[in-house]
């Protein structure tokens, strides 16, 4: 069953509850073969309204930031990561009222922090962020091991660091891959990392595993953790956010108008820069529920948004019928990296949010938004 896509209001997210279940289970039965322990990022996916759905399943979060944590303390529960670049004092004053588990990215901003954590009103496990210098990831823009990164610590760095009151080791190499390359990734990170993964009592496999995707190579992973656990004797984090929400989510629209120039352009009350950033950043084009490539239908359309950028295009996209103002168009997987990111450049109206529950064959909006969100934001 899906949602009754002509009766929600525009522009508006929807996240069909019952798609979300099925990454989750998913999920659930690689901590069960695997002895893994998944946690929501909530960089990718941080939808709290769908958090009691999601904690039968998965057993905390872990943010990039302060806020990110008290989010996860206050609305998921459970275990609480952090990880940041940097952290001012004041920030970590109060991340450890929330966090359980902290990464930092230097060795300095341990030392800087460790007195800080000894007077904790709850324990702390730290760890420190490495980087392994080895990734397959193709896109610049998202390769946290690109020469020159500043994520993370490489192994001659840290070679002659006092690790003593460190538990933990964390890498994140990956974006949007598959098992076989997190094979590849554990052996070098083995190879540069042997000797201090000796003292830990944890390793997070960080995220970037895109484990609900119809082709991933499941067995491989679970094999492939589990084999790491026995091996060091450790306990092992993935902390996937696109995965728990990828190919869950819609963003409906309306056609506002038709404005010819070398062909149509339809301009929809939406925004690729304001409400799906990732098309212009990765960049990428996302499908369009009944829609094909250009010349694939009969009528082609440049799909552009309402903001004064005029590189706010989403792409050209084919028809069977011609478009006219007010039919509805439907992007799929809008679920990450969309809600988390968007803004209000040029005052654009945010989407609403919305969830499609199938038991109920009803979408219920559970947000909505207006001037005040836009005014708020600024002084």
């Amino acid at each position: 069953m899906s949602p009754d896509f002509d009766r929600i209001p525009t522009p508006c997210y929807v996240v069909h509850a019952g798609l979300l279940e099925k990454n989750l289970q998913i999920l659930a039965d690689v901590q069960r073969r695997s002895g893994a322990t998944v946690i929501l990022a909530l960089k990718g996916f941080a939808m709290f309204s769908l958090f009691p759905l999601i904690r039968q399943y998965l057993h905390g979060t872990t943010a990039s930031g302060l806020y990110e944590a008290r989010l996860g303390s206050e609305e998921f529960g459970g275990e609480v990561h952090a990880y940041s670049p940097a952290f001012t004092d004041e920030e970590m004053a109060e991340l450890i009222r929330y966090a359980d588990h902290i990464s930092f990215n230097s060795v300095a901003q341990w030392e800087r922090f460790k007195a800080t954590i000894a007077r904790a009103p709850r324990p702390v496990s730290c760890g420190l962020r490495v980087n392994p210098e080895y990734s397959e990831v193709e896109v610049e823009l998202y390769d946290p091991c690109a020469p020159g990164s500043r994520l993370g610590i490489t192994a001659e760095a840290l070679e002659h660091a006092d690790l003593s009151g460190i538990e933990g080791l964390h890498f994140h190499t990956m974006c949007e891959q598959n098992s076989d390359t997190l094979e590849r990734t554990i052996a070098v990170f083995e190879k540069k990392f042997g000797r201090q993964l000796e003292q830990m009592k944890w390793v997070n496999f960080g995220g970037g595993h895109h484990i609900t995707r119809d082709d991933y190579d499941v067995d491989r992973l679970c094999a492939l953790v589990a084999a790491f656990r026995e091996r060091h004797g450790v306990r092992v984090y993935l902390e996937p956010g696109e995965a728990i929400a990828l190919n869950t989510g819609f963003l409906v629209t309306s056609v506002l108008d038709i404005v010819e120039n070398n062909g149509p352009n339809a301009i929809l009350d939406t925004s690729a820069t304001a409400h799906m950033p990732d098309v212009l950043e990765m960049p990428y084009r996302p499908a369009i529920l009944g829609a094909g490539k250009r010349g694939e239908h009969p009528h082609t359309y440049r799909l552009g948004g309402l903001t004064c950028l005029a590189g706010d295009v989403i792409g050209e996209y084919s028809f069977p019928e011609p478009l006219r103002p007010g039919d509805r168009i439907v992007f799929l997987d809008m679920a990450h990296y969309t809600m988390v990111k968007n803004t209000t450049f040029n005052g654009v109206r945010l989407p609403s949010i919305g969830i499609y529950r199938p038991d109920k064959d009803a979408t219920e909006i559970v947000k909505e938004f207006g001037y005040e969100d836009y005014k708020m934001r600024l002084s």
